[in-house]
């Protein structure tokens, strides 16, 4: 036994296996717990040495267990399955001796853990096979199959098909089946093999073959794919599914025999499923196999969605149907008109012409349920409508005035005191130790609460953290230069405990005051920065406890600080006799509402104090923290009236740049400086894409266009290079104190032109917020949207997408006020922009709803509404124009009784 733990202490695991087999069960389980004993010892190596021991460990262990849910836990283990080239041969012999029951045991135990993977599979097969026992056909198990079937083509020096891997394999006919049931199919499935020049390597191609080859069940395969297309999931999963399913052609009866199934497809399944499901229904329709009932409920579902495709294709189904049967009419027609609320204007002249050419005879009820329907369509198609069904359809006064739904503005929250009790707020800081969460009133009551504990009884404080932070990293490692290191890169309210508890030493605390030489590259640097002195700073008020509390505490959950409140705290201070932390007093004043704050100022200066005469001049003075200016990257070339002839070299990236603030310079703490030194705005040496921890806002929680202003070159790549999450900040970003001008509003602009929705959403979001403040310049927003359209930063298609998301929830006259100022930049290129027909769709509806927004008319509209044609950016126009003029507030249709 001995010379076993000595073969695994030095990681000779080749050793083991000959080792083990003298060992009797009695010498075995006292080993085990030896080895367990050792195991929990490596958790606190690092890792060279765990690594050097953990293959030699997982092979002893195993062969030392004697009941398989046991060793099944073991193998399983996670720190023991870190390796680059599988020990389990050297398991399966450890296990040599054990019956065949016992091995099939421990295969079907291995494989029903969730953490199975691919080097599983291998050693679950070679189990089984050695147990005589079918293999375990669980998720996992048949995942790693579908891996292992993948990378085997390259396994060899002459790549070998995948049609013939599968041909060959022996538990094909068990696995290939389950491999549909799966919950995610694995990447190697859905991404490898091209089905035009490699077929043999395509996995939908591969179980087609098998199939017409009579290794597959066809009925199982079919059945599979179409219980997987109706179940819904990602949609690489789903493309699989459909793929599989055309490549196994079905014929006339197996489709007929699935009508509800394509009926459901055709109603919630992605695109592309859709539109297959839609097509058989098309053919089981020609062949008579689909009744009118049918025909309607897959109707009523496919002209609700928002594809154009599949709507259009749908309309085109029914009137076939309409033109082979008439007397479908009185069930058809009705379902027709739910394309009149369809956002193409488009589509919704097909389903008029549709209901026009099949409405029954005046009199007839059908007729005036028709008309009540039609009041659904715009003024574009009102005149055409009024043509179809006459007398029934009568203009009447609006009688209940538009109102527009936004948002309720956010109101500022009160911070809570720091928590009273030690209980209390050791498990407050231990919540934020174990979640790395920055959340602004969470963290700020967290750390004065820290101060104000330390001031008062430092021992128990300590105490109490030391028992409730057992395990935590920083407490156990024995390497305090490392600790210090680690925790001063990652700026969490960790580092302020581990100096309580004398894991830093006193030197670090005081470098990390005083040796602090502000070198930050961007804006998030400088306020993880920031964030860094004012802790190292807190850490020392903790170690000598003389601080009663921390003067930049907030007032409310922005962050902001009540300047009387400031000036309270600064009176406690001088009455007690203690100088404010540099860093401190300095995030304070960055915080402090300073508008009109004359009184305050005044109680300032009563203070007699440096600090208090510098609270003063700051209230007095209240100007931006970085007073901004436009700024254009790239060249001045100005962009040519053509749509499709400008060119992209004279793009210009329209941007603001920050001058200097000298009082920051002169004033404050060096790791401040950057918030005050003049910066173009520049993206080259920031790396910190869509981050937006909390604490960075509450920086400068009452400035917030000079904190648009830096974050605009990040927030401009949402746009521009399609950064994904990079105008996450917007909605805190509207909510910061200040004016919203320029800074603020060319960021928006950018955000509602993002290449990703959930981008657009933020932006969506940022939007209505700032216009239920009142503080939304539409205008101003709408010059900058047509800047940055004209110079080929936002796409008007994604701007309209914005429009839309915006205008859906209300806000229809904030939107049209927005784009009414951004509309005649784009109707002025000869050549029109792509998208300025969904943009003209959107400002149409919005006048429909909301009646305009009192303004003259819309530069260049009449013209384009004049030229004529059939293109859905004239007929939008048509439609805007005729809105705009007529006032579609004002007017409803309704039906005569």
């Amino acid at each position: 036994m001995k010379e076993l733990l000595t073969a695994v202490r030095e990681g000779r695991k080749e050793d083991v296996p000959a080792l083990l087999a003298p060992l009797d069960r009695a010498k075995r389980r006292l080993a085990l717990a030896e080895l367990k004993a050792l195991r929990k010892e490596a958790r606190s190596w690092g890792w060279r040495e765990r690594d050097k021991i953990q293959k030699a460990l997982l092979i002893a262990g195993a062969g030392c267990h004697s009941g398989a849910a046991g060793c099944a836990t073991w193998i399983g283990g996670r720190e023991l399955r870190d390796w680059t080239r599988s020990p389990y041969p050297l398991v399966l012999e450890a296990l040599a001796d054990r019956d065949p029951a016992w091995l099939g045991d421990l295969a079907h135990r291995l494989a029903a853990r969730p953490t199975a993977s691919r080097i599983d599979y291998r050693f679950v097969s070679e189990l089984a096979k050695l147990a005589q026992c079918p293999v375990p056909a669980t998720e996992g198990f048949v995942l790693g199959w579908a891996e292992t079937i993948s990378t085997a083509q390259w396994q060899h020096r002459s790549r070998r098909p995948l049609i013939d891997i599968l041909r060959t394999d022996p538990h094909l006919t068990v696995l290939v089946p389950r491999l549909f049931e799966t919950t995610e199919l694995p990447p190697q499935v859905i991404w490898y093999g091209d089905p035009d020049s490699h077929s043999a390597d395509h996995w939908p191609t591969a179980l087609a073959t098998l199939v017409e080859e009579g290794l597959l069940e066809r009925s199982v395969l079919v059945d599979s794919c179409v219980t997987r297309l109706l179940r819904g999931g990602k949609p690489g999963d789903l493309r699989f599914f459909l793929d599989v399913l055309r490549r196994l052609a079905l014929t006339e009866r197996e489709e007929a025999e699935r009508v509800a199934d394509w009926i459901g497809m055709a109603a919630e399944g992605i695109s592309t499923v859709a539109g297959h499901a839609q097509e058989v229904l098309a053919r089981l329709d020609e062949r008579g196999k689909l009744t009118t009932r049918a025909l309607a409920d897959v109707s009523g579902s496919v002209l609700f969605r928002t594809e154009k495709k599949l709507v259009r294709a749908q309309l085109v189904l029914l009137g076939k149907a309409l033109r082979r049967d008439a007397s479908t009419a009185e069930e058809l027609l009705p379902v027709v008109t739910e394309a009149f609320g369809h956002e193409d204007i488009g589509i919704q002249e097909r389903a008029l012409k549709l209901v026009a050419r099949y409405a029954p005879a005046p009199g007839d009820p059908l007729r005036e349920e028709l008309a009540l329907s039609a009041g659904a369509l715009g003024l574009a198609h009102r005149t055409v409508a009024a043509e179809v069904f006459g007398d029934l359809l009568v203009a009447r006064p609006q009688t209940e005035p538009y109102m527009e739904l936004l948002p309720p503005a956010p109101a500022p929250r009160r911070l809570e005191p720091a928590p009273e009790t030690l209980a209390e707020l050791v498990e407050e800081v231990v919540a934020l130790v174990r979640s790395g969460s920055r959340e602004v009133t969470a963290f700020e009551r967290a750390l004065d609460g820290l101060v104000r504990h330390a001031h008062t009884d430092r021992s128990a404080l300590a105490e109490a953290f030391r028992e409730a932070l057992a395990g935590q990293w920083w407490l156990d490692d024995d390497m305090l230069s490392g600790v210090e290191r680690r925790l001063t890169r990652e700026a969490g309210i960790e580092l302020v405990v581990a100096v309580l508890l004398g894991r830093v030493s006193v030197r670090a605390v005081h470098d990390g005051r005083t040796v602090r030489t502000g070198t930050a590259t961007c804006v998030h640097a400088a306020f993880d920065e920031v964030l860094r002195a004012r802790l190292w700073e807190a850490a020392y008020s903790v170690l000598i406890g003389r601080s009663p509390f921390l003067l930049a505490t907030p007032t409310w959950h922005t962050g902001s600080v009540d300047p009387a409140e400031l000036v309270e705290r600064l009176r406690t201070y001088q009455r007690f006799g203690i100088e404010p932390g540099a860093a401190d007093f300095a995030q304070a004043l960055l915080r402090v509402r300073r508008s009109g704050q004359r009184e305050a100022a005044a109680a300032a200066a009563l203070l007699g104090t440096v600090q208090g005469n510098r609270l003063a001049a700051w209230l007095k003075a209240d100007e931006p923290d970085a007073p901004v200016f436009r700024r254009h990257q790239e060249t001045e070339q100005a962009p040519s009236r053509s749509w499709l002839q400008r060119s992209t070299a004279g793009a210009r990236r329209v941007l603001l740049a920050a001058e200097e603030r000298p009082v920051i310079q002169q004033e404050f703490p060096r790791p401040f400086h950057w918030l005050g030194s003049p910066h173009l705005p520049d993206r080259r040496h920031c790396y910190h894409g869509g981050e937006q921890p909390e604490s960075w806002f509450a920086t400068l929680p009452e400035d917030g266009e000079t904190v648009a202003t830096w974050l605009l070159p990040v927030i401009t790549a949402c746009a521009t290079e399609e950064l994904r999450g990079a105008a996450r900040p917007l909605p805190g970003l509207v909510e910061l104190g200040g004016p919203a001008a320029e800074a603020i509003h060319l960021a928006l602009a950018y955000g509602l032109g993002a290449r990703h929705p959930e981008d657009r959403l933020s932006a969506v979001d940022a939007l209505l917020v700032l216009a239920a403040q009142g503080r939304l310049d539409a205008a101003l927003l709408g010059r900058e949207l047509a800047a940055l359209v004209g110079r080929d930063r936002v796409k008007p298609n994604r701007l309209a997408e914005s429009a839309r998301t915006a205008a859906a929830t209300g806000a229809y006259r904030t939107v049209l006020s927005v784009l009414a100022a951004v509309l005649p930049a784009l109707l002025a290129y000869e050549k029109a922009p792509h998208g300025l027909s969904v943009l003209l769709s959107v400002a149409a509806e919005c006048t429909e709803r909301c009646g305009g927004v009192g303004a003259g008319p819309i530069a260049g509209l009449s013209t384009l509404a004049a030229r004529g044609g059939s293109s859905q950016s004239v007929r939008h126009a048509v439609r805007l124009q005729a809105a705009w003029e007529q006032g579609a507030g004002a007017t409803a249709v309704d039906i005569v009784p």
